[in-house]
């Protein structure tokens, strides 16, 4: 297999309540759109193996934001007990040939095909377990996680996604440089999402 052909797929965390928003900030529309559906577009446009959408919180409403798009829809039955059980019930999802998974939120709507695909790229060229990309310095997501770390995903407990595991795997991630603010950029609280739109 050459290391164009490796199959890369994404896991969208769309099950989390939003307590801080006061709403359920996956299905704010931005633009005409839910804004979970912006981020699975930009996933989906991005040409990777696979797509899974992790649900929980309001899941039918979720699932109602995607209708159309080629994702798969994972129910996350335990969504309240944090991060980590989304992040665990996307991994398990994966098809068995997956080599790598970029984790991204669904509360990133800036995101861009192009950059998605220079992160599958990025990893698919040097191999590292890890994949992030940094804007003038700082760390961002989308974060791409290589199968050799899925264990350890998997390990992770309560309000945590992977950064713990990235903590751990600091000397082995391969950074990706990138001119676009979006991989900062999320949406926790009103002010958030006033600044968001004022944009869109």
């Amino acid at each position: 297999m050459s290391s164009l052909e490796i199959p890369v797929a994404a896991v969208i965390l769309a099950a989390g309540g939003a307590t801080r928003m006061g709403q359920l900030k996956q299905l704010l529309p931005l633009g005409g759109q839910p804004m979970v559906r912006h981020v699975a577009q930009a996933t989906c446009a991005a040409g990777l193996d696979q797509v899974v959408v992790v649900v929980g919180a309001q899941a039918d409403s979720v699932r109602q934001a995607l209708t159309g798009l080629p994702v798969e829809i994972v129910v996350n039955r335990a969504w309240a007990e944090g991060l980590s059980s989304s992040l665990r019930a996307g991994i398990q999802a994966l098809n068995t040939q997956v080599r790598a998974a970029l984790i991204l939120l669904a509360d990133q709507p800036a995101l861009t095909p192009a950059l998605l695909r220079a992160l599958v790229d990025h990893y698919r060229a040097t191999g590292a377990p890890l994949i992030a990309p940094f804007y003038r310095g700082q760390r961002g997501h989308p974060v791409l996680f290589a199968r050799s770390l899925f264990p350890e995903l998997l390990a992770v407990e309560g309000d945590r996604g992977g950064r713990e595991v990235i903590a751990r795997h600091q000397k082995e991630m391969a950074r990706l440089e990138v001119d676009d603010p979006a991989v900062l950029l999320d949406i926790d609280t009103p002010q958030d999402y006033k600044k968001v739109t004022e944009k869109a």
